[in-house]
């Protein structure tokens, strides 16, 4: 018992300090780049997204809460945190909120907006 407590220490110090070496460094950006698509009619539009300001594309209201990036010297990823509504065609019904999470750049279905209509992906974030 006593000797099985010990490999499990072991075994989390281990953990803790290999983590700890490979944990990459973030830096926060001010902007996301997004690339919006509309299925319908195949249009396909780069959008500037300053982070907090709620930006439009058809029905669709985008916001960016965060945006990170990693370093130059380090493999390169962006991320940004997205609040999607669906505003529809119909002015007096409250938007209807359609994805709340994450986007990564580099595995963009990883965590994907799922719409009959409309993509989007995160291209970048950076500092202004």
């Amino acid at each position: 018992m006593a000797r099985n407590r010990a490999i499990a220490g072991m075994m989390v110090l281990a953990a803790c300090c290999c983590a700890g070496g490979t944990q990459a460094s973030w830096l926060e950006g001010d902007t996301a780049t997004l690339q919006a698509l509309d299925k319908i009619t195949a249009r396909i539009s780069t959008l500037s997204a300053p982070i907090g300001t709620q930006i439009s594309f058809g029905t669709l209201g985008l916001t960016v809460q965060r945006c990170a990036f990693h370093p130059p010297e380090e493999p390169p990823e962006d991320a940004a945190f997205l609040e999607v509504v669906d505003r529809g065609h119909d002015p007096s019904q409250a938007p209807k909120p359609v994805f709340s999470g994450w986007m990564f750049s580099s595995s963009p279905a990883v965590s994907a907006l799922e719409h009959p209509v409309y993509d989007i992906t995160l291209l970048s974030c950076k500092p202004d």
